[in-house]
């Protein structure tokens, strides 16, 4: 009976610790999304990120072995958030939902993520550029797989007659995107909600790339 106890405490007490590690590692990764965001991939030391975590820089290497590894983790975590909801709410919706709905939809989600996780998909947006090129190429494949889903949702307004024929679909992909996500430079909260930017957003979107009625 005493081993059973001793084995159970000592189980007890290992989950306890696995999750103040994670606890941990989540602080680390907010910490260093938001400095990211605010000074850049090259400005921005583990020394830095560690003071924000209220750490010492020795223990943030329990987490992560260098500031490549920490900011492709914050990459990945940006794009992942706006991918998976943009997926899921397309999910959500009918089998013969209109390319206009699900146009709406694709927009609502990915400014909603945009706007109110911006720490993460803003460094995201904001040091893509900046950061090695091999953590660029590991990350790659997630963004792929964002575009991915609107080049789709392109080629089914096309297929369905919502976008004109000649449309350059790829370079559209592009402009949608990079007028969206240059919302985290001047959304202000409190000002106008998330919502009514979504749909003057798509509004403006679909004035300019949809057929004539």
């Amino acid at each position: 009976m005493d081993i059973v106890k001793r084995g159970a405490a000592a189980l007890g007490a290992i989950g306890t610790v696995q999750k103040k590690s994670a606890a941990t590692r989540e602080r680390v990764l907010d910490a260093a999304a938001r400095i990211f965001r605010e000074h850049g991939y090259a400005a921005t030391t583990l020394n830095d990120i560690a003071d924000a975590a209220g750490l010492k820089t020795a223990s943030l290497y329990y987490h992560f072995g260098s500031k490549e590894e920490l900011v492709e983790e914050v990459l990945r975590i940006g794009t992942t958030l706006v991918l998976e909801a943009v997926k899921s709410r397309l999910a959500q919706l009918p089998a013969d939902a209109s390319f206009r709905d699900r146009l709406k939809v694709a927009v609502h989600a990915h400014l909603d993520t945009l706007l109110s996780l911006t720490d993460y998909t803003s460094a995201d947006i904001r040091i893509i550029g900046q950061v090695p090129a091999d953590v660029r190429a590991r990350v790659w494949p997630l963004r792929e797989e964002y575009g991915e889903i609107w080049q789709g949702l392109l080629q089914f307004g096309k297929q369905t007659g919502a976008v004109r024929t000649g449309a350059d679909l790829g370079l559209m992909r592009m402009l949608i995107l990079g007028t969206l996500n240059y919302a985290t430079e001047w959304y202000k909260p409190g000002r106008k909600p998330v919502s009514a930017v979504a749909e003057e957003a798509t509004a403006m979107i679909l004035g300019g790339i949809g057929t004539a009625p």
